[in-house]
């Protein structure tokens, strides 16, 4: 999972559950859906009331929308084309998951040399101002790390 996984509460982690079945057998995904099919969600207003749960019903909507409109987009396509377009997308998929490896193994590196010869202090200053660009190197840092891992 991505962010989703930071709720704590068991009640939240179902409900990604219950969001997930729903957007892989495309039943529209709605509060009432959720609420009958969740153990312990019983009333839709125990989503659409809850701030985190309403987001987290509003993002997967628009992905099933997101879905639902490639789908459509794909029955406009020959069979041929639309296996063509999707190899084409996993093949820029993988170039770009290897450069991202590439490019954090360079960026790694970089900052073991830095380190050595005690430059450190002064890369860590440069970006303290950029606390929102160091934030973002270290999620692509974990993200490809739980990839190379997985």
């Amino acid at each position: 999972m991505n962010n989703e996984t930071e709720f704590q509460g068991e009640a939240e982690q179902e409900m990604i559950r219950v969001l997930e079945r729903l957007l892989a057998e495309d039943v529209p995904i709605t509060a009432r859906a959720v609420a009958r099919l969740h153990p312990t969600l019983k009333a839709a207003s125990s989503i659409t009331r809850n701030t985190a749960r309403s987001a987290l019903l509003a993002k997967f909507q628009a992905r099933q929308a997101e879905f639902r409109r490639w789908r459509s987009r794909t029955t406009k396509l020959s069979a041929s084309d639309s296996a063509a377009k999707l190899a084409a997308k996993d093949s820029q998929i993988s170039e770009l998951e290897a450069n991202l490896q590439l490019l954090t193994a360079s960026h790694v590196a970089m900052l073991r040399a830095v380190g050595e010869l005690g430059g450190f202090a002064k890369w860590a200053h440069f970006y303290e101002s950029y606390a929102a660009v160091r934030n973002k190197l270290e999620a692509i840092g974990e993200s490809v790390n739980r990839r190379s891992t997985s």
